[in-house]
Parts: C-alpha cells; sequence; structure tokens
C-alpha cells in the first residue's frame, strides 16, 4: 500500500525520558479509525479548486492543503482497511482528478522558480519555517493521494487530458532520480544540524524529493495499467508512451536487485547478501510498467522500434534471471518478446504526418508567471512567510487538529525517528507531543533549535 511521505508531525504520545506505549501494546484496528465522515469528505472533494503560483501559502490555500491531508490520510486509511474507497470515487465523480493534476505542478514550479528566489532575499529571515515546509511538503501530499487512487483505472480514465502532464511531470521526477543515482550512493540522510533554519529546510526539502521521485514511478505504473484505452485516442499516446519508455529504462537499473542497499519503508536499508535477489516493491512497479507497455497489443502494432530503441530494450535480457521470474512468472511472456525481438529487423522511421496533444500546464504557468517569480517570492515574504505569533498559534491549532495522532499511527510506514541524531526513537516531547528522541541527551542538544516551536504548538493545543 502507498505510504506517506514527509508526514510533518509524529504520531503517538509518551512523555520524554519514558517508552511509548503505543509499541508495548497492540496497533488500532485500521476498521476502527474513520477521519471524514462521508458528507465531510464529499464537501471536502467539491471544494478543492485550484490556485495561482501568487497564493501559494495564503489562508485559502492551506485550508486546501489541511482538507488534501485528510483526504489523503482517510484514503490510506479505506484502502489498508479493505473497507471501499469513496475518497476515490468522489475524486472521480465530481471531477477533480485534473484539479490534483494541475496543483501538483504548480507546486512543483513553485519549488523550482520562486522557493530558491525566497531563499536568497536579504530581508528573508523568518522565525519559523513551517509555514514554508507545508508548501514544500504539499507535493508529497497530492503525489501519495494520487498513488492510492490511482490504482484503480476509472480514476486514470477521469483524468482525461492531463494524464500527459501527470505523464511528463513523472518523466521529470525520474529524471532527477536517474541523474541523481549518477552520483553514486543514496542521498544523504545523516546530517541533520545545519547554520540556519533555512538551510535545514532546503536540505529537508531536497531529501522529500527523492521520495516524492518513487511515488511518481508507481502513478506512472498505475497510468500503463491503461494502456491500451490511451493507445484507443489519438492525442496522447506517443508522449505518454515514449516518455514512460525513456524514465522506465534508466530507472530499472538504479532500482535493480543486487544493490547493497534498498529503499523501503521510507528510508535506506543494508540488504543481507541471502536477500539481495529479493524483488522490492519499486522493482515490481518497474518490471510491470515495462511489461505493460511492451507487450500491449496495441503499443506494438503502433510503436516503432528503431535500432536505437531495440539496442537499448534488449538490455533488459541481463536482468530477466531465473530468480526474478521465479517471482513475477508474467515476465515469462516479455522475456520472449525480447527474444523475438532480438532476431527482428529494425523499422525505419516513421514518415506519416502525425498529430498529438502535447503537455501544457506547466508551458501555460510558466508563460503566465514568467518574469515575475522575485516579485512573487517578495510578495509571499509580507503577506504569507512572515506570520505573527497569534496567527502561528491559531495555525497551530490547526495542525494540531489535522494531523490527529491515532491516524498518523495508522498510516505511519516506520517507526519515529530521532529529530536530531536520525536513530530510530521511542521517546517524545511531553510539551508539544511532536518531537522524537532516542535519548534525553538529544533531546537537551536539540532545544535550542526545537524551543519556540514546542512553545507555539503546545499553546495552540491548549487553545482547543
Amino acid at each position: 500500500m502507498p505510504e506517506p511521505v514527509g508526514n510533518p508531525t509524529s504520531a503517538p504520545v509518551a512523555a520524554p525520558g519514558q517508552p511509548n506505549p503505543a509499541f508495548s501494546g497492540p496497533s488500532p484496528d485500521m476498521g476502527d479509525l474513520e477521519l471524514l465522515l462521508p458528507g465531510e469528505a464529499d464537501v471536502l472533494v467539491r471544494g478543492l479548486r485550484s490556485f495561482p503560483l501568487l497564493d501559494i501559502g495564503s489562508e485559502g490555500w492551506n485550508q486546501q492543503h489541511e482538507n488534501l491531508e485528510k483526504l489523503n490520510m482517510q484514503a490510506i486509511l479505506d484502502a489498508t482497511a479493505s473497507q471501499g474507497e469513496p475518497i476515490q470515487e468522489l475524486l472521480v465523480t465530481h471531477g477533480k482528478i485534473p484539479t490534483l493534476v494541475g496543483e501538483l505542478i504548480a507546486v512543483e514550479m513553485w519549488k523550482q522558480k520562486v522557493f530558491p528566489v525566497l531563499c536568497k532575499l536579504e530581508d528573508f529571515k523568518p522565525q519559523n519555517t513551517f509555514p514554508i515546509y507545508m508548501v514544500v511538503h504539499h507535493e508529497a501530499s497530492i503525489i501519495n493521494l494520487l498513488e492510492t487512487v490511482f490504482f484503480h483505472k476509472e480514476v486514470c480514465e477521469s483524468a482525461e487530458d492531463t494524464v500527459l502532464d501527470l505523464v511528463d511531470y513523472c518523466h521529470r521526477k525520474l529524471t532527477l532520480l536517474v541523474a541523481r543515482s549518477g552520483h553514486g550512493g543514496p542521498p544523504e540522510e545523516e546530517e541533520f544540524q545545519y547554520n540556519t533554519p533555512m538551510k535545514e529546510l532546503q536540505k529537508q526539502a531536497e531529501l522529500m524529493e527523492f521520495e516524492i521521485a518513487l511515488k511518481a514511478l508507481s502513478v506512472l505504473r498505475y497510468i500503463t495499467d491503461c494502456v491500451d484505452r490511451w493507445w484507443s485516442v489519438p492525442q496522447p499516446t506517443q508522449l505518454a508512451h515514449s516518455k514512460s519508455k525513456q524514465c522506465l529504462r534508466p530507472v530499472c537499473c538504479f532500482l535493480s536487485p543486487g544493490k547493497l542497499q534498498q529503499f523501503e519503508g521510507g528510508h535506506w536499508q543494508t540488504v543481507a547478501p541471502s536477500e539481495q535477489q529479493k524483488m522490492s516493491k519499486l522493482d515490481g512497479q518497474v518490471w510491470i510498467a515495462l511489461y505493460n507497455l511492451l507487450l500491449s497489443p496495441e503499443a506494438r502494432a503502433r510503436y516503432c522500434l528503431t535500432s536505437f530503441a531495440k539496442g537499448q530494450l534488449l538490455k533488459l535480457r541481463a536482468f530477466l534471471t531465473d530468480i526474478l521470474l521465479d517471482q513475477l512468472p508474467n515476465l515469462v511472456d516479455l522475456q520472449g518478446f525480447l527474444a523475438q525481438l532480438a532476431l527482428a529487423e529494425p523499422q525505419p522511421p516513421k514518415k506519416d504526418l502525425v498529430f498529438e496533444q502535447i503537455p501544457e500546464i506547466w508551458e501555460r504557468l510558466e508563460r503566465e508567471n514568467k518574469g515575475k517569480w522575485k516579485a512573487i517570492a517578495k510578495h509571499q515574504l509580507r503577506h504569507v512567510f512572515s506570520p505573527s505569533e497569534q496567527d502561528l498559534r491559531l495555525q497551530a491549532r490547526r495542525w494540531a487538529e489535522t494531523y490527529r495522532l491515532d491516524v498518523l499511527e495508522a498510516v505511519a510506514p516506520e517507526r519515529p525517528r530521532c529529530a536530531y541524531c536520525g536513530a530510530e526513537a521511542s521517546k517524545r516531547c511531553s510539551r508539544c507531543q511532536n518531537e522524537w528522541y532516542c535519548c534525553r541527551e538529544c533531546q537537551v542538544k536539540h532545544w535550542e533549535k526545537h524551543g519556540k516551536v514546542c512553545v507555539l504548538a503546545a499553546q495552540g493545543d491548549r487553545a482547543k
């Protein structure tokens, strides 16, 4: 099941220096948890709308972010408990998947175009970076929700023409992922101390980007489940098919078995020699996507396998080992296809006149805001990211209501980690009940950074 990325708060309560009781007793029953009533979910889904880049981080935008977080957590709870998936049905019924895709690309552009400018402004010295973190985290929230609901083909179909923009988005993310793999080793997670809060935020955003790319891989795989449907619609098929192949081919090598470290449960884990041939969930997503793209009758009839494409695809044969085929028997058909491809003559490039639709959301946003990045950053500095202490207290209260501890415990992909050293943690700050620590010493060392946030969170909780 999908796992939440970069949740800004932690779950269940324990006093500093005391073992967390949530780990000494049974886990909560998923079926007993309900974050939203059906009527509430319907209202939240109906209210989803697109925001211009200038309004990102505003009060209305923050309210929608909180609503998306609730929908995201409820969708994961519903899917995990196998008790029907009303969030997915509501998104399809009200035609909100294109809205989510547009918001996903908008916040991606904000992170690339506005966030770097904001960080360089001389008069930008925020006392609290959490409002900015919520914007950075927004992309992860949306891609989490899309990963959860795109498992259903009707959701993919309801994306309509924006599926092109979503494929283009996934292509950008996986291109960054492949580029990162070329530098060797996983992203660094060991260093938790930085000179300024903004530098820490930038590092958190970088680490989050890696997990977002892996979520994009899953979404792209679900889109390939509908590849025959898209081949029946002339406009999006060629782009979706070609871009999917371009980004999946190198990612397969990056995530393939045999590595000493493997990304599972939200962090890198060292793989024992006896387990190195075991297929991970991410490996499976890549292979299923390739299977869908290469063995689809419509795709094979329309896609031109040039000499270059043939040479690249035949490299996959080295990874189709007997151990892999035992774990995913359907890949025997892919192995047979590659054997036939090795004997076939490459096709010459087609010279037919082809009309196809291209992604437009990114280009439209870039065209509308070209030359305005610094003006947007300055506007948001004055009106969005410099809140008063009273505003922060009010926002802290709303965050506490959004991130219910029992729900976060149920959807968390792993045990909490120490806010100072990153080790597995079992103790938590007794005042704000948000930060986790492995020992008292780490809590004391982290207090200089955590103190102001802790006081605000505690005041917001008491104001409820």
